[in-house]
């Protein structure tokens, strides 16, 4: 081998010794505890947290953004898939007359019960209320106590939960007096109602009202025209089938009418404390006034896929038993003896 060659072969020897040995130098420099500060910062493994702090020769900022960055990545792979699972999660001012609803979505319930989740979804109230956000756009914007964007949050979360996560829904509701909020115990249901006059128990149980019984509309008179016209179809095909003269006919329909759109207008509605009165009974003996009102149930109005367990279960099982059928076929047939 020529002099120049050797020459040449052996710095890359030592280039590439020295890479290994800065490599290796750095791996041996990385402490437990700057392992420790990336996992608290990025929520994710220990060994994956210690080969971002290598390839960043120990930086932790720079290693926290690079694992963003990846996360980054991975939440835009999860972003199709379908999150209708979650909670929803109020939070008000100390004076009680403003308060926020929030909707965050999973995957599934069990990441929704999970700390992590929980915790963001609080984070992401919090913030909405602090800056007033009515729209999810604003929300995402919102920076949170760690100095992420909450659409920054949610993606790393996606990264180290493995699920997708979406800020769906937020509403701002304010009032003259007091705004009246319920959570369901299961998380997935909750009401923000703004009452003029009438106290924070009141606020509350028309809040705990707008839950249960789920009205559509604040009065009657605020259902649309399309609403009544399809509920007088119902109602009218309804009568005329029981067979009853015309005019009998006229007025079970109004009867009805009335008892439909009192059912779906939440002033109409008997409260669901006491079946002797309606909420609008209610509110004038309390001389009160809903302004207005905001419901929320986790995923409703997403599409979810139905999982056919036991369908797949017999596919793979069928599958199975064409593969096996095909080797005995070739290989299990009995020997030929001569």
């Amino acid at each position: 081998m020529r002099p120049a060659v050797v020459a040449v072969v052996v710095v890359a020897v030592r280039v590439a010794a020295d890479r290994l040995l800065t490599n290796e130098e750095v791996r041996m420099n990385i402490s437990a505890d700057a392992v420790k500060q990336l996992r608290e910062r990025t929520g994710a493994g220990m060994m994956e947290c210690k080969k971002a702090l290598v390839e960043a020769k120990g930086d932790l900022d720079t290693a926290a953004e690079n694992m963003r960055k990846s996360g980054l990545a991975k939440a835009d792979k999860k972003a199709s898939r379908v999150a209708a699972e979650g909670v929803v999660v109020i939070e008000k001012t100390a004076d009680g007359k403003t308060g926020v609803l929030v909707e965050i979505n999973s995957e599934t319930d069990f990441v929704a019960r999970g700390d992590d989740f929980r915790g963001f979804a609080t984070d992401v109230a919090k913030a909405a209320l602090a800056a007033r956000a009515s729209t999810v756009e604003a929300l995402n914007a919102l920076k949170l106590a760690s100095g992420e964007t909450v659409d920054e949050k949610r993606r790393a979360l996606i990264a180290k939960i493995g699920e997708n996560l979406t800020v769906r829904r937020v509403a701002l509701v304010t009032a003259p007096t007091v705004v009246g909020s319920y959570v369901h115990t299961d998380n997935k249901k909750a009401a923000l109602v703004a009452v003029e006059g009438g106290d924070a128990d009141l606020a509350r149980d028309l809040a705990m009202q707008v839950v249960a019984a789920s009205p559509r509309y604040l009065t009657p008179a605020d259902a649309p025209a399309e609403h009544v016209a399809k509920e007088r179809e119902i109602e009218t095909a309804k009568a005329l089938a029981e067979g009853k003269p015309p005019e009998i006919v006229a007025k079970m329909i109004e009867g009805r009418m009335r008892k439909s759109l009192n059912e779906f207008a939440l002033t109409g509605q008997v409260f669901v404390k006491d079946g002797d009165l309606t909420i609008e009974k209610l509110l004038k003996n309390a001389k009160a006034s809903v302004k207005s009102f905001e419901r929320y149930e986790v995923g409703a109005g997403i599409e979810k896929r139905q999982d056919d367990f036991v369908g797949e279960v017999m596919a793979q099982v069928k599958a199975q038993t064409k593969t096996d059928d095909k080797k005995s076929d070739g290989n299990d047939r009995p020997a030929t003896k001569h």
